[in-house]
């Protein structure tokens, strides 16, 4: 899901680069290279471009070539597998300061999802040629890429974990309270989807149905008011223990 949203990190700086944005700039602002060196960014940087899509847009399809990974500065990519029936798995959500496609990209494989826009997006794409370049010649780069896949990982573990021993309440329980500031003063709390309920549902290896059920009786227990994307906790606390 999406992290850290609060710091704009695409600041225009007239330096000519990619549509005036200064990318090593943004680039040391997010997570996977922030102890990065200056002449690394600027390296990093000279493979590097910037992606505007819009709402609904394809970033890439099943099945598509990678030619290296991307990170999202601002907007939201669904990445998800396509039916026969013309449904789709949501396979996760992907927000600012977010990457994906650096396993596919090593494993040298198609993508075995697509990609879509949920909104206005701007991402980066790191050229798969100067990440090999840069993992070659730079063992702090290669610990940043590490770091990065064993977050993807750790990830993956625990959605698989939650869909196979976690019960659909304690799912959807679980993402509002990710949803949720960190610290709260008092026991309510206000929060906003971050994707329609459909996608949501998809995303929690429900049904549309179940997910709509699940946010009934959560209201009716006075634990949550719904209204659009808009979800109000009132106890936050008994919220917290029913996840355990």
């Amino acid at each position: 899901m999406g992290s850290g949203q609060s710091e704009s990190i695409v600041d225009p700086v007239a330096t000519g680069q990619a549509g005036g944005h200064d990318i090593p700039l943004m680039l040391s602002k997010l997570p996977l290279f922030q102890e990065l060196s200056s002449p690394q960014l600027r390296r990093l940087a000279s493979g590097t471009h910037e992606k505007r899509i819009v709402k609904g847009e394809m970033l890439f399809k099943k099945g598509d070539e990678s030619t290296g990974f991307y990170i999202v500065l601002y907007g939201q990519i669904k990445l998800a597998f396509p039916s026969a029936q013309g449904a789709e798995k949501v396979v996760d959500i992907i927000g600012p300061k977010q990457s994906f496609g650096e396993a596919v990209m090593f494993m040298n494989r198609p993508f075995p999802v697509f990609a879509q826009a949920l909104g206005d997006t701007l991402l980066l794409h790191l050229s798969k040629a100067i990440v090999f370049d840069m993992l070659r010649d730079d063992v702090t780069f290669a610990r940043a890429m590490l770091a990065g896949l064993s977050m993807r990982l750790h990830s993956l573990v625990h959605d698989v974990e939650s869909y196979s021993l976690r019960s659909g309440t304690q799912r959807v329980l679980g993402y509002m309270l990710q949803q949720c500031p960190t610290h709260v003063d008092g026991d309510e709390v206000t929060i906003t989807l971050e994707t329609s309920k459909v996608i949501l549902a998809s995303r929690l290896n429900l049904t549309p149905e179940t997910l709509s059920r699940i946010f009934t009786e959560l209201s009716q227990s006075s634990l949550l008011t719904i209204s659009g994307r808009n979800v109000t906790i009132h106890q936050l606390q008994r919220l917290r223990a029913l996840d355990l």
